[in-house]
C-alpha cells in the first residue's frame, strides 16, 4: 500500500514517480525487520502496471548466485546497523544457523 504522509520513520524507501502525476509520487517505507513491499512498476502512461516484487526477486538472487556460500555472517555489516536492527539481525541470523 502505497504511503502519503511525509512524516514516516523508516530505514528504507522506494519511491515511485510516474511521470504523468509528477512531481507527487508513491513512497513505500520499510524498515530491516519488514519484507519489502511489493509495488506497480510504472511504464509507459496508459500501459498496465505490473507488480514489482524486489523481495523475492532478491531471494531469487541470493539463492542462484549461492551468496550465502560467500558472505561472512560473523562480521557486523557496513555501515553500522541501529542496535534495534543489530539485535534483530543476530537473532535473525542465529535462528538460520549463519551465527
Amino acid at each position: 500500500m502505497a504511503i502519503v504522509q511525509n512524516d514516516i520513520q523508516s530505514s528504507y524507501r522506494i519511491l515511485v514517480s510516474r511521470s504523468d502525476f509528477r512531481p507527487k509520487a508513491d513512497l513505500y517505507a520499510f524498515n530491516l525487520q519488514n519484507s519489502i513491499p511489493s509495488f506497480p512498476l510504472p511504464l509507459r502512461e496508459k500501459d498496465s502496471e505490473p507488480i514489482f516484487d524486489l523481495q523475492n526477486i532478491l531471494h531469487d538472487l541470493y539463492d542462484r548466485a549461492s551468496y550465502d556460500l560467500v558472505i561472512d555472517y560473523t562480521k557486523d555489516p557496513v555501515p553500522a546497523l541501529s542496535n534495534t536492527d543489530k539485535d534483530w539481525l543476530n537473532t535473525f541470523l542465529r535462528e538460520n544457523g549463519l551465527r
